[in-house]
């Protein structure tokens, strides 16, 4: 063989052990997983025996709208990549129905939001408007009058925001109106009712047509009083199409991580007096289910941080706009994710 010969086959039989190298190390770090199944496995923490047996089991709960189904969904998809058994209480009901069933111990955990927590589970005075100290807040109140905890804050914000549809604010809109197109903060609308009230038409949803941090709170912090037969109470869903096609009413309450906010346009009224408080989804269970399980905390500390406003707002978008079930939702961000 010649030196040439000898030096080509050398050569390739380096680039053939680069190659093996590069391989190795690629696997190596394929191999540093996030997912659930690699970092969690609720079955090394059978502390107590869960329905009946040996098998670890979480009843998982939710309300009865797109943004809970989903977070339901990924609850119960992360548990069961844990090595967990889950039963479906998923689309129970309103707030207070979800929370009865956790109180009364039907379901195991849901996600809840802090300002609903701090003002209609707690029926927290003054509760404060910075969102670390509310959950803060909430959690230890919670923890010591009831044994429930919240854990996991997710950074997505579903706030009640009141709107309008965008072409209120259009001049060369057929919907243009002088008064209506004045109203840019909530404070706005007292004018608005004073000077003309008729105009001062209002969408809600049936739990904000009630709820303490809803219209009645609302009236009562900015001084306002809508007609009765001028607030108009629809399914949630349905507040959206009727404040942008803006025939029924003029104004709506919405929730800020809704995905119709992206699929409708709409003008957003300024919170000029700061009502609404922080609404952050975080999940709520026993306590004592907590200590007997630590690694729930980290693995939904995990899932909550990549939860954000956009984030929610797209998941719900593939709900309410492209009509795919909450399971099929869950389950490809989770894998988006890397989580499963």
């Amino acid at each position: 063989m010649s030196r040439r010969q000898r030096d080509n086959a050398c050569g390739r039989l380096l680039t053939l052990v680069l190659a093996a190298a590069l391989a190795l190390v690629g696997c190596g770090e394929q191999d540093e997983s996030t997912g659930i199944a690699d970092n969690y496995d609720l079955r090394d923490q059978q502390v107590r025996e869960r329905g009946g047996g040996n098998t670890t089991r979480f009843v998982v709960g939710s309300k009865d709208f797109e943004e809970q189904q989903i977070l339901g969904q990924i609850t119960m998809q992360a548990l069961e990549a844990a090595g967990a058994e889950v039963v479906d209480r998923i689309d129970l009901g309103d707030s207070e129905d979800v929370r009865r069933a956790l109180e009364t111990g039907e379901i195991d955990l849901y996600w809840e939001y802090t300002g609903t927590g701090a003002l209609i589970h707690l029926g927290t005075p003054d509760p404060p408007s910075d969102p670390d100290e509310l959950f803060t807040t909430v959690d230890e109140v919670d923890r010591r009058r009831n044994g429930i905890a919240w854990i996991a804050r997710a950074p997505a914000n579903n706030s009640y925001a009141l709107v309008a549809s965008a072409q209120v604010y259009d001049e060369g809109s057929d919907q243009y109106d002088n008064d209506l197109a004045a109203v840019r903060t909530i404070s706005d609308l007292g004018t608005l009712l004073e000077d003309a009230p008729g105009k001062a038409t209002i969408c809600v949803g049936q739990e904000f047509s009630e709820r303490a941090d809803g219209l009645p709170g609302l009236e009562r912090h900015y001084g306002l009083k809508f007609p009765d037969d001028q607030v108009i109470v629809l399914d949630d869903d349905a507040v959206y199409p009727a404040v942008a096609q803006g025939r029924q009413c003029a104004f709506g309450s919405v929730f800020e991580t809704s995905g119709y906010l992206d699929e409708y346009e709409f003008g957003m009224l300024e919170d000029d007096q700061d009502f609404f408080l922080a609404y952050n989804p975080a999940v709520t269970l026993d306590a004592q289910l907590l200590e007997d399980y630590p690694d729930l905390s980290p693995l939904f500390e995990d899932i909550a941080e990549r939860l954000d406003n956009e984030t929610l707002r797209a998941l719900s978008a593939k709900m309410l706009v492209d009509n795919l079930p909450a399971s099929d939702v869950a389950e490809d961000w989770l894998v988006d994710q890397g989580l499963t």
